[in-house]
């Protein structure tokens, strides 16, 4: 009830107390240059399914496109019901068969996870809270421990008995998905789900963990300021909640906010190349005899958590505030 009072009064201006400007101006020009600054030490990023749309994953609600106005082929009793876990428990086909159409490994990543590979770079990503499911932040070489995949991964696969609860890596799933096979473990024969979030489960351990992060910075009402990019289609516009004093919302899609924020960072050029860089090695790693999955340009499966880059992580961290890390 204290943090819900305090966070009125502050968003409605009602405290005595003005707060001191962090933003010298209520712009994305405003934004790079706190950016730019000494005084901007660390970067949460918050993302969700507008930023994979480009990448020709749909989004779950954007009437015509989204995955519940297409979902008719299935035979389900209602669309929600092919991520729900009763329902997955007894009937698990048309989830995976819905995989094999947004299987990850199949997309490319977005201009807008490439920037968010550039803050990670340069040292200032404290963390990325990602709601998607399709891997494409650890495919554009985001350290997996800066990442909370909030609604779970397909990176990952277990034994849904509690008695057994094996780990499965995602090249088991993917040949399993593309056999067309209900994957069943190898140990009991129970069934195996990949580790993302069905309703009715509860959200990933780490993202509870972690979550002091988030919930620290609403106690205090985020002293630094908060960027929202870009939407996910054409009618789900996302402003989030703005303190009218320190945050900006971009409107229009997220990679042409990236770019414009890019630009005015002096990142645009670096940018546009990494994209093509990594896009034209994830093409190249395709033609290669593994499947085509572009997962194994970046990550094993079995060594170091998935994370090919200890040295950016490492690097990262010595530039980052320690007082400001978890």
């Amino acid at each position: 009830v204290e943090l819900l009072r305090t966070l009125l009064s502050r968003t409605l201006g009602l405290v005595g107390d003005k707060p001191e400007p962090v933003l010298d101006e209520l712009s994305l020009q405003g934004v790079s240059r706190f950016l730019k600054s000494d005084r901007c030490k660390n970067v949460v990023c918050m993302v969700g399914a507008g930023i994979s749309t480009s990448a020709g994953i749909p989004d779950f609600r954007s009437p015509g496109t989204g995955l519940y106005s297409n979902l008719q082929s299935y035979d389900l009793p209602y669309p929600e019901a092919i991520f729900e876990i009763g329902f997955f428990k007894k009937h698990p086909e048309p989830f995976f068969a819905l995989a094999r159409e947004l299987y990850p490994g199949q997309f490319k990543p977005t201009i807008c996870h490439y920037f968010m590979r550039l803050l990670q770079d340069k040292g200032l990503l404290l963390r990325c809270y990602t709601q998607n499911i399709d891997t494409l932040e650890r495919v554009a070489g985001l350290d997996p421990e800066l990442l909370v995949e909030a609604h779970g991964t397909f990176f990952t696969s277990h034994c849904l008995r509690p008695s057994c609860r094996q780990r499965y890596g995602l090249a088991w799933m993917r040949e399993r998905i593309f056999s067309s096979l209900v994957p069943k473990c190898e140990k009991c024969q129970g069934l195996v789900k990949p580790d993302i979030v069905f309703f009715g489960e509860s959200l990933p351990s780490r993202f509870f963990a972690l979550l002091e992060s988030v919930s620290g910075v609403w106690g205090t009402l985020n002293p630094t300021p908060s960027l929202n990019l870009g939407w996910g289609g054409p009618t789900e516009v996302t402003l989030g909640l703005l303190y009218l004093r320190r945050d900006v919302a971009w409107l229009g899609d997220c990679d042409s906010g990236c770019l414009a924020l890019a630009e005015l960072l002096g990142w645009k050029e670096e940018l546009e190349e990494l994209v093509q860089r990594e896009h034209a090695a994830i093409d190249a790693k395709g033609r290669d005899t593994d499947g085509g999955d572009p997962q194994k340009h970046w990550v094993d499966e079995d060594k170091d958590g998935g994370n090919p880059r200890k040295s950016l992580r490492d690097k990262a961290k010595a530039q980052r505030d320690p007082k400001e890390s978890l």
